[in-house]
Parts: C-alpha cells; structure tokens; sequence
C-alpha cells in the first residue's frame, strides 16, 4: 500500500452517430495524460445532451467534473490544470515563427538534396525566398480579409487600394524567381519595391505614430502584433533584392 490517492474526473460529452465532439475527445486525452481515471460518461442522443445541459445549467459539452466539483468546459479544464489560453484578441507570435521555422528546415533540406551538405550559400537564399512564398500562400488564402488588414498602415494601399490585392501576388512572384534564379531583371526590383514599401510603412506606422495594430503579414486571421516582424519581412526581401542585384 503506497497511500497515493488516485485522481479521478468524470466527463461529460457527446458522442453520437453523426457527430463526436472534438473538444470532449481533447479533454479526454488531456485528463488521462495528467494522470486520471476518467468516468467517461457519453451522450448519445440530442435529447440526453439538452437534458444534460438544463440539469447542470450549462450551454455547452463537454462538461468536467473532479472531486465532485464542476471545472466546465475543455478550455476551463485547460485553465484548471494550468495551462494558458489565449484571450479573445490576445497577440501571438506563433504563426511567424512556425514559417520561418518551416522555411528554414525547407532550404537546409534542399541544399542537402541539390548539394549533399545543408550548409550552403544557396540554402540561406533559398530560406528568403520560400518565406516570401509561403507568407504569400498565407496572404492568398483570404485575399479580402488580407487587403482590408493592409489599408490599416501600408502608405501606397491607402492611395491606391488594389494594391492591397497585387502585393500577395508580386510577394510570391518575386520569391519563386529568386528560388528558380532567373528572371532577375524582373523579382529584383520587385522585391525592392514591394519590401521597401512594406517597412517604411510599417516604420511609420509603429516607431513615428506609436499605433498599435495586427500585421497582415501570414494572412489576415492574424494575431500577430504589426511591428519587428513585419520590419523583417519587408527588410529581408530587399536584402534578397540587393544581394542578387549584386551577384
């Protein structure tokens, strides 16, 4: 006998033929693998799910219970075990740095396949220009939220509003020819244009207005903050712009 008490939780959630729901297979998942003996209690049909939820006063499932007291929903359950959760708006800067993560692994995996070693020349060029690739597949997912979220701070968007719908393309364009290497009478002063542009406008609009707004940089569900990161897209491509002019 070790004296250790055993931790138990009882989850509520539905499970029915044409639909599980996700977030109570999570808290499933999270309660067993902070070690509890889970009373998984399954709610079958729609009428045993309003039932539920009248009894207990709640709108939604799945609903936890430990110790006899309800924690709620699987977002609660996260903020019971401690574990954050982000707020409504709360800024992020996750999905940028998943990209340059995800662009840096892409270019040393290339050079390893074109050039047997991942430490190249090549690769670093190569890690600009799938960033700007990738940051332009993001902005192209939802071309309208994408330009509504540039007119906030981009100079030539605000004269010229189509614009906010051509950068996506001439981000991508630029990106593919530097990763192909040709072309560069055209993706050099592109990228030039385009990223110069891009961090005057964000310069401005942070560091000499001091406003505080969300980049449209990896799309427009964003809630990565307008400021460094931004400044660095913008700056790398026109060092990408610069090195290849000068090659």
């Amino acid at each position: 006998m070790t004296g250790t008490t055993e931790k138990r939780a009882t989850l509520y959630r539905m499970v029915m033929p044409t639909h599980t729901c996700p977030y109570g297979v999570k808290a499933k998942d999270l309660l067993q693998r902070r070690g509890y003996m889970v009373d998984d209690q399954l709610l079958r049909t729609r009428e045993a799910t309003d039932a539920f939820k009248a009894e207990h006063g709640v709108k939604t499932t799945p609903q936890t219970f430990i110790d006899g007291e309800r924690i709620g929903g699987y977002d609660d359950l996260r903020r019971f075990l401690g574990i954050h959760v982000p707020a409504p708006g709360e800024t992020s800067y996750r999905p940028v740095l998943a990209v340059f993560a995800m662009t840096a692994l892409m270019a040393l995996a290339a050079s390893m396949a074109a050039f047997g070693t991942p430490l190249t020349l090549r690769a670093a060029e190569w890690f600009i220009s799938f960033s700007m690739c990738v940051l332009a597949l993001l902005k192209l997912q939802d071309l309208e939220t994408f330009s509504t979220m540039f007119l906030n701070y981009d100079l030539l968007a605000k004269r010229w509003v189509r614009y906010g719908y051509v950068y996506p393309f001439a981000e991508g364009l630029a990106g593919l020819l530097m990763t192909a290497h040709v072309a560069d009478w055209l993706s050099v002063p592109l990228a030039l244009f385009i990223g110069t542009v891009g961090a005057v406008s964000v310069f401005k609009a942070v560091y000499i207005d001091r406003r505080e707004l969300k980049c449209a940089c990896v799309g427009g569900a964003t809630r990565v903050p307008l400021g460094f990161v931004s400044l660095t897209e913008n700056v790398m491509m026109v060092a990408m712009a610069v090195w290849m002019a000068a090659r």
